[in-house]
């Protein structure tokens, strides 16, 4: 049966939305006009006419330009679109006396959609058939074959948001989408737990290829390679771990799309894949399409980008002056990657998968939205710019959800998180030194130290670095010579850390730690700030050791105060698994658990943290279809969201030829 539906919008919306758009037209090219920036006229009704004739040019015209210049557009990350725009004005503009030159050419189209995107705002229009109309005009012609008659799937991580942070989210109804499937009874809402590694890279191993083994952190050294450190991030170093970990069955090898992911899943259709973003020609996907099918979306999200740039200045002011702690040092650069991850690729992530859902032809799609989790790392967990980018979250799953009223073929919907995060001071704002330095203080003074203690490059800030192979983890000829000379390297996953002795080519003993560095362990473990290390026994297999207790996690004694109480019933099946990797530091170090305020400290300058034990950072949720058959368990670790994804995507295919 031929697929036909239309986009239904009222009358009233659709003349309202009309002149908002002819208004936020007429003022954007009039304040550049006003401002002096390149823009001439004669008499203020000249714009209004001008704004009419390139509609209509637009209209005819912008479907063919998107088809030629599409590779263009994609490799300009979308500034061409403003170029376009901007050489259809000043083509057009002497026809109605009006003159556009030098910078005008990319200011008067990016002023025309920031006042339309405000006015819309503000009266708080939204049309969600006009959202999709664009792309739905060539649906069809891109669709390859006959219309699937088994539903597809669309997986929505939202990064770092915590269980209960979303049940939070959900009683101040910041998020009525997510609420309504879950009142409705289409979705059922559960918490599952991480591996002790709390960190993307870990947990997107693990559901997109079924996969986390000798992920021991964000960061680690490995021994048996020279010493050599990887990390889960850098595009060249995430490719060599996608080669570890996949075994060419991974959650989107058949007809799946990977939008903004660390790992591809085993899908060639991939935008923003770190896996695959070395390979320059992956870049360019026609699913862009839906990005740049309106002429004026790609100014739209411009103009978000700009107004988030100034909600995070204000916010930098507003924490200062209020004396809002815990509170790290923001800077500059940071206003860009808060706009770059909660709207730039927040934006391209939902157009992209519009178009998938509009088309029809990808069976699974699984899409990282990264705005919460990097303004909770630098502003808190449950701060008022961390509940703005859910608001604005939930949006996107609107638009997401509401899609399926024109898509060719049913799809259902996942939404989950792949760790959360946990709140507090850190570790240097508490002690009054750094991690490094106080271990350092610990060591014999002559003996080398290297430390790197970010790891925030999970967040995929590097999206926006060029595309080279020398851009792995930032590493100078300085750090690598220090690197490579460093007979302690010390490396910091949230509040994990890791201790590696990299003297000696094997993972040393406790036993032999105590001997050659007799102040290393006392020291540590007698820190306020700390809850507890492990290490290995010679004697008696792996420990982990408190102030006042030790945990024997060989055979699972207890010897004083259990050091593990507190950090949830499983934590020591975690550290088993964990240490029985192959890259297992020689000391591994977790921060202590204030339960009481559900608050660690990270080992690196956070507010909000993930990576290792304690709190929310482990409870992540999934919110998955209602009939679906997931079993009363406890889910523990990320691979086993795989095999839940995995068989129940397997059982929509197989559901929909059994009613045949």
């Amino acid at each position: 049966m031929e697929y036909v539906k239309k986009f239904e919008t009222p009358p009233r919306t659709t003349l309202k939305r009309s002149i908002i758009i002819f208004i936020g037209n007429v003022l954007g090219i009039y304040l550049i006009s006003f401002f002096g920036l390149g823009v001439k006229i004669s008499y203020f009704d000249d714009i209004a006419f001008l704004v009419i004739f390139i509609s209509i040019i637009n209209a005819l015209l912008w479907p063919l330009l998107t088809r030629i210049f599409m590779p263009f557009l994609v490799f300009t990350f979308g500034f061409g679109s403003l170029i376009l725009n901007g050489i259809l004005l000043e083509l057009f503009a002497p026809m109605f006396d009006i003159e556009i030159t030098g910078l005008a050419i990319i200011l008067a189209p990016l002023a025309m959609a920031f006042v339309t995107t405000f006015l819309s705002s503000l009266l708080t229009i939204e049309d969600d058939a006009s959202y999709y109309r664009s792309v739905f005009r060539d649906a069809k012609k891109k669709r390859k074959g006959k219309v699937k008659e088994y539903p597809g799937l669309i997986i929505v991580e939202i990064d770092g948001l915590a269980y209960d942070v979303l049940r939070e989210a959900l009683d101040k109804d910041l998020m009525p989408t997510v609420k309504s499937l879950i009142e409705d009874k289409t979705h059922t809402l559960r918490k599952w737990e991480t591996d002790l590694s709390s960190q993307t890279g870990a947990s997107q191993a693990g559901i997109l290829h079924g996969n986390n083994t000798d992920i021991t952190a964000f960061r680690w050294i490995e021994k048996a390679n020279n010493n050599e450190m990887m990390q889960c991030s850098g595009v060249s170093k995430v490719k060599i771990l996608e080669e570890r970990i996949s075994d060419g069955n991974g959650l989107l090898v058949d007809d799946g799309a990977s939008r903004s992911n660390l790992f591809s899943g085993d899908t060639d259709n991939v935008i923003f894949t770190f896996s695959k973003i070395l390979n320059i020609k992956k870049l360019y996907n026609k699913a862009w399409y839906s990005v740049f099918s309106n002429p004026s979306n790609f100014a739209r999200i411009l103009s978000l980008f700009i107004a988030e740039m100034i909600l995070e200045i204000i916010s930098q002011i507003k924490h200062s002056v209020m004396n809002i702690k815990p509170r790290i040092k923001r800077g500059i650069a940071y206003i860009v990657v808060r706009a770059a991850t909660n709207v730039f690729m927040r934006e391209i992530n939902t157009s992209t998968l519009v178009g998938d859902m509009l088309i029809g032809d990808v069976d699974v799609a699984y899409s990282t939205y990264l705005g919460y989790d990097e303004i909770a790392h630098h502003s808190g967990v449950r701060d008022e710019d961390s509940w703005f980018a859910l608001k604005g979250m939930d949006k996107q799953i609107r638009h997401l959800v509401n899609a399926t009223k024109y898509t060719p073929r049913d799809y259902q919907f996942v939404i989950q998180s792949d760790h959360g995060q946990t709140n507090g001071a850190t570790f240097m704002q508490r002690y009054g030194e750094s991690f490094e330095d106080f271990v350092k203080s610990l060591l014999p003074k002559d003996m080398k130290m290297f430390a790197k203690m970010s790891s925030n490059e999970d967040h995929y800030a590097e999206s926006f670095i060029p595309f080279t192979k020398n851009n792995d983890d930032r590493i100078d000829e300085k750090e690598m010579e220090e690197l490579g000379d460093s007979e302690v390297i010390v490396l910091a996953s949230g509040n994990l850390a890791m201790i590696y002795l990299t003297q000696w080519s094997h993972r040393l003993t406790y036993e032999e730690i105590n001997e050659f560095l007799p102040e290393l362990i006392p020291g540590i473990i007698n820190n306020e700030y700390i809850g507890f290390i492990v290490v290995k026994s010679s004697e008696h297999g792996n420990l982990a050791i408190g102030k006042n207790g030790t945990y024997y996690l060989d055979s699972d004694k207890i010897e004083g105060e259990n050091p593990l109480e507190g950090f949830g019933e499983n934590i020591a099946r975690h550290i088993k698994r964990n240490v029985s990797f192959q890259y297992t530091p020689d000391i591994l170090v977790n921060s202590f658990y204030d339960a009481e305020n559900d608050e660690v400290c990270a080992f690196e300058e956070l507010v909000g943290s993930h990576g290792g034990a304690g709190g929310s950072q482990s409870e992540p949720f999934i919110l998955y279809p209602s009939d679906w058959d997931i079993g009363s368990d406890e889910i523990l670790g990320a691979e086993n969201i795989y095999k839940i994804l995995k068989s129940n995507l397997k059982n929509l295919k197989e559901g929909a030829a059994d009613d045949k």
